[in-house]
């Protein structure tokens, strides 16, 4: 029976159990729902567990295989970590809703078919939209108001791609689909808004940052990295999206540097993270799907741990700017080296998951005789350990002293840390398990002297480039612009110029037709008016004159 319950839906059912309960059974059923989601995942079957028809289609809401599996596990150990690290957290809502959308999120990577996708698609939308709403503030409103209009908007793209889909093939299976097609196209937009990829990246900063001290880990991890595996699933080798991922790539790390706010870096750094997997799957040889499956595993960890470190940070201090913080280590010691070990794995350091994972995908592109795209890669790597690995931690941690002595969290977020960053090295030292994990058979060593070496001069030379241009990256209290203007300002403005325009010609004809229908009016009055000519009195005569008139016309059309 343990084999047949599906662990995405046991997630949602416990998201929706956990607002009745308060107490010690919300604390354990917020930790045993996770728990109890990676044993199902581990010991599920390779296989179709469910299937069944919805409106004549056949539905597959549960299969198993190598890709899913890897996916389905990190959801639902980011579940159990995120939960863990919100056990503090008073929302109601926020922990229920997470749960929806982590479930949401393995359910979509258990589906066997585009109907199952979209209906989870859908789902994870509303959970992250209460996600971000349940953190209480006006900003947090507006924001989770900006995500879900951007969300909904891909899944009606989603939505039109997939009923052509049908129409077109008569096949729901979720397979690989060839950019042959309106309909494939659309499918693929649909995918790529969840990814974060241009011209919509800004939905991303924009909405996670605005997220409780908590909600921003849930947030990190599933929306990106569902979009990721859909993409390995249906589009692998679209060369298309090698250029979206570089252009990913190098957005998240300019928009990086350039800002202030600690969560809103990490939330660039997601973007230029999942450019890292796009990039993968577009090349989409062996090595490099692989190598965007591993990265998208460690990446979710890591990530996870960085914005524990920046929640723990705005937990205690209530403070985000990095002009607003630094010489946090004298008194939050555990979180600094949780935070500096999520910064290593993000810049691929040597023994930690990053080094083991990221190299797979430009070790693909270098066999694959991609050099500008190897070169690419690499320069990247230096600008990641520039703005995640050095400016996160330093401007928080250990640049001019703020002032501030606040403690480490509670034991429930100190314990989560501790768990990713033990994972973060633990899969760096010891990679063997998530590499048996991956889709295809792996023959590649992470740990060969060329590329330790490599990585670490890479590394080297950009945090001594961070170090001799730091006067040019001091933190300023500026705001950054990017194409979220377009909706959050432009929108507006050309909306309430459209509005006045619209008004003013509205008013000119109402002007217009009212001066005319007075002016008829007036015609009618003088014509038919107790005054007008149709009004006078006319004579005996003059009456018969005109019935003799009208009696001949009508003889003449008679006989004629």
């Amino acid at each position: 029976m343990a084999e047949l319950l599906h662990p995405g839906l046991v997630l949602v059912a416990a998201g929706l159990a956990l607002t009745l309960l308060s107490g010690r059974a919300r604390t354990a059923l917020t930790l045993l729902a996770p728990a109890a989601a990676v044993a199902l995942v581990l010991a599920a079957p390779d296989g179709v567990a469910w299937r069944g028809t919805i409106l004549g289609y056949p539905v597959v809401p549960y299969t198993v295989d190598a890709l899913s599996r890897l996916f389905a596990l990190v959801f639902a150990i980011m579940a159990f970590g995120g939960g863990l690290f919100a056990l503090k957290q008073e929302s109601r809502v926020e922990v229920p809703a997470a749960f929806v959308y982590a479930g949401s999120a393995i359910g979509v990577t258990l589906a066997g078919d585009l109907i199952t996708v979209f209906v989870f698609w859908e789902l994870m939308a509303l959970g992250s939209t209460l996600v971000i709403w349940s953190a209480g503030t006006a900003s947090a409103y507006r924001a989770s108001m900006r995500y879900l209009m951007v969300h909904l908007l891909g899944g009606v793209v989603l939505m039109a791609g997939i009923a052509g889909h049908v129409a077109g093939t008569g096949s729901t299976a979720f397979v690989r689909i060839a950019l042959d097609s309106p309909a494939h196209w659309l499918i693929l937009a649909g995918f790529l808004v969840n990814a974060g990829a241009p011209p919509l990246s800004a939905w991303l900063p924009d909405a996670y940052p605005e997220a409780s001290w908590s909600g921003t880990v849930f947030l990190s991890a599933f929306t990106t990295k569902t979009a990721v595996y859909v993409l390995l699933r249906a589009f692998p080798g679209t060369e298309l999206l090698v250029f979206v991922g570089l252009f990913m790539i190098f957005y998240g790390i300019v928009y990086a540097l350039l800002e202030n706010d600690m969560r809103r870096i990490l939330a660039y750094s997601i973007v230029n993270q999942v450019g890292f997997m796009i990039v993968g799957i577009g090349i989409g040889t062996e090595m490099s799907l692989n190598g965007a499956a591993a990265h998208a595993f460690t990446h979710i960890l890591y990530k996870a741990l960085l914005l524990m470190s920046a929640g723990a940070v705005l937990y205690e201090t209530g403070r985000r700017k990095c002009t607003d913080l630094g010489g946090l280590f004298r008194t939050m010691p555990l979180t600094m080296v949780c935070g500096t070990i999520g910064a290593l794995s993000i810049s691929s350091f040597p023994l930690t998951s990053g080094f083991v994972s990221k190299s797979m995908v430009g070790q693909a592109a270098l066999d694959g005789h991609m050099g500008v795209v190897w070169l690419l890669l690499a320069a990247a790597s230096a600008g990641v350990f520039l703005h995640a690995g050095i400016k996160f931690p330093w401007f928080v941690f250990f640049q001019k002293d703020s002032g501030l002595r606040p403690p480490d969290p509670p034991w429930s977020q100190r314990l989560a840390m501790v768990l990713f960053a033990a994972l973060c090295i633990g899969l760096g030292v010891y990679y063997a398990p998530l590499y048996r994990l991956l889709p295809y058979p792996v023959d590649y060593v992470p740990y060969t002297g060329a590329h330790v070496v490599e990585m670490l001069q890479l590394l080297l030379f950009s945090g001594l480039a961070f170090f001799v241009m730091l006067p040019l990256l001091k933190r300023t209290l500026t705001i950054t612009l990017d194409t979220d203007w377009f909706y959050r300002k432009a929108g507006p403005w050309l909306a309430d110029a459209l509005r006045a325009g619209i008004g003013a010609v509205d008013r000119a004809v109402r002007r217009a037709g009212l001066s005319t229908l007075g002016a008829g009016m007036g015609v009618l009055s003088r014509a038919l008016g107790d005054r007008g000519k149709l009004a006078r009195a006319y004579g005996t005569g003059t009456m018969v004159l005109w019935v003799a008139i009208l009696l001949t016309f009508y003889l003449i059309l008679y006989y004629a």
